[in-house]
């Protein structure tokens, strides 16, 4: 049992936290229910102490814990969390074990892939006309990068009768919206078997399939430098770094993005639009280099209103031939 004091101490806290949920589930609610979103970051480390992603997922919660600084006690770490937990449960009114909690920390090489559980709790939500499997529990990540709807809502819009290329396609969430607005074919790409089984059973969920909509296992790296062909629209999204043990390739996007662009733009069609996205914090793209193309920093319209307070969680741009 805890003191009166300690009791009081949670309380303060978890109360704090219910009124920011709730503040935020009142101007995100409304605004996802226009967009035909079931989800969306609710909270992101508004509150400093509460150092914690939350994210909704059509009425369940994935929540990613900060790493606490190394001079934060462990007690004070474990408190925060259970005040955390708690307060989403008030808020959403929502039992435990519709809750995920994990701790974000730099990923590197094949880690992101690694199977974390096995709950085979894999479930259908939807995005606009798109819809997706995603998992909770069984993985570092979700199946669905929250941060780009955006960008995949802009793909859908202008994708009619374009051959999409998807590069590095992760479970293929941009190819789906690729091919349900219009695109007269896609071709996803990926190195690991694990995403490109997810990704086909996301395309099988849509009724999508067949010659028109193919998936690729291949190192993007070693695709680029060797594909022929040519493609109206390519999205570009590679992670910060990877060393996988499947490939000798080792990328690193601060040193390789030059490189990567340009073997893109090597099979992008006159009058295309390849879509360039990074995640990396302090990514600088390399404009003197690339000075050939025409660039365009996309960023800030690429930000939905659910990450508005962290306009860094990605970068991307809109790169053409110059005509």
């Amino acid at each position: 049992m805890l003191e009166q004091s300690e009791q009081d101490e949670f309380e303060a806290g978890v109360n704090m936290l219910v009124n920011r949920l709730n503040k935020n589930l009142r101007k995100l609610g409304k605004w996802a229910k226009q967009q035909q979103l079931q989800c969306y970051r609710l909270y992101d480390a508004d509150i400093p102490e509460y150092a914690f992603a939350i994210d909704l997922y059509k009425g369940r919660v994935h929540m990613q814990e900060y790493k606490a600084p190394a001079s934060i006690p462990e007690q004070k770490v474990e408190l925060r969390r259970q005040q955390a937990i708690a307060a989403v449960q008030r808020c959403l009114k929502i039992p435990l074990n519709e809750i995920s909690l994990k701790t974000r920390q730099r990923q590197r090489g094949s880690n992101q892939y690694q199977s974390k559980a096995d709950s085979g709790e894999n479930f259908v939500v939807s995005e606009g006309q798109a819809k997706f499997w995603v998992n909770l529990r069984d993985y570092l990540d979700t199946g669905l990068f929250l941060d780009h709807q955006p960008i995949r809502q802009y793909i859908a819009e202008h994708a009619r009768d374009k051959s999409f290329l998807n590069l590095f396609c992760y479970t293929g969430s941009a190819s789906i919206q690729a091919a349900l607005g219009g695109a007269s074919s896609t071709l996803s790409i990926d190195l690991s078997n694990t995403y490109l089984d997810w990704a086909r059973r996301n395309l099988q969920l849509n009724g999508l399939g067949g010659k028109h909509h193919q998936l690729k296992q291949k190192d993007c790296i070693e695709y680029l430098e060797k594909a022929n062909g040519s493609f109206d629209m390519i999205f570009l999204d590679p992670p910060t770094f990877s060393n996988s043990k499947k490939t000798d390739n080792v990328l690193d996007i601060a040193r390789d993005h030059v490189q990567l662009i340009k073997h893109a733009m090597g099979l992008l069609a006159a009058g295309g639009l390849l879509i360039f996205s990074t995640n990396m914090r302090k990514f600088k793209l390399d404009q003197d280099s690339l000075k050939s193309y025409a660039l365009e920093d996309y960023t800030k319209a690429s930000i939905g209103k659910d990450f508005a307070r962290n306009p860094r969680i990605h970068q991307v741009w809109m790169i053409r031939h110059q005509t």
